[in-house]
């Protein structure tokens, strides 16, 4: 995570910050978030089944583009000079609109919507992330998500 003082955190509200790398969802992290979550429905792990269906393949599971937006948030996301420690707060409105075939690339876009002291040096912000998917025009998901972070 990029650290940054708190007043150039702040001057970057409304902004967009950065845009992470791109993950390839290939079967085999498809297949270790089905064993890890217990939700192996045919539509993410059966590649013959999931053929007969309009997406012509397995896809991602929703949540697992979701879990993804650490690993993409600790390539872009500002943080306060020191920092101790970072926590996921929760997420607001989350959406998830498109699937994510398998084999697909996905990114996190991510924009700073808002900071908020909570107790001295105990900052929450808020992002909206947009997970775009390669070549693709829809992305998968869309979620404002807060982290507090903590001097």
């Amino acid at each position: 995570m990029p650290l940054a003082s708190l007043t150039d955190i702040k001057s970057r509200i409304g902004e967009e910050i950065g845009v992470s790398n791109w993950i390839t969802l290939d079967q085999a992290r498809i297949d270790a978030f089905a064993d890890a979550t217990e939700d192996r429905q045919f539509i993410h792990t059966d590649p013959d089944t999931a053929g007969q269906t309009p997406f012509g393949g397995t896809i991602a599971h929703g949540f697992l583009s979701l879990s993804l937006l650490s690993r993409m948030g600790a390539e872009v996301m500002l943080v306060p000079e020191g920092l101790h420690m970072a926590i996921n707060y929760g997420l607001d409105r989350v959406r998830f609109l498109a699937p994510v075939r398998s084999g697909r690339r996905v990114r996190g876009r991510f924009s700073l919507d808002a900071i908020e002291e909570k107790a001295p040096s105990q900052w929450l912000l808020r992002h909206t992330v947009t997970v775009e998917i390669e070549e693709e025009s829809k992305p998968a998901l869309t979620a404002e998500w807060l982290t507090l972070m903590i001097a």
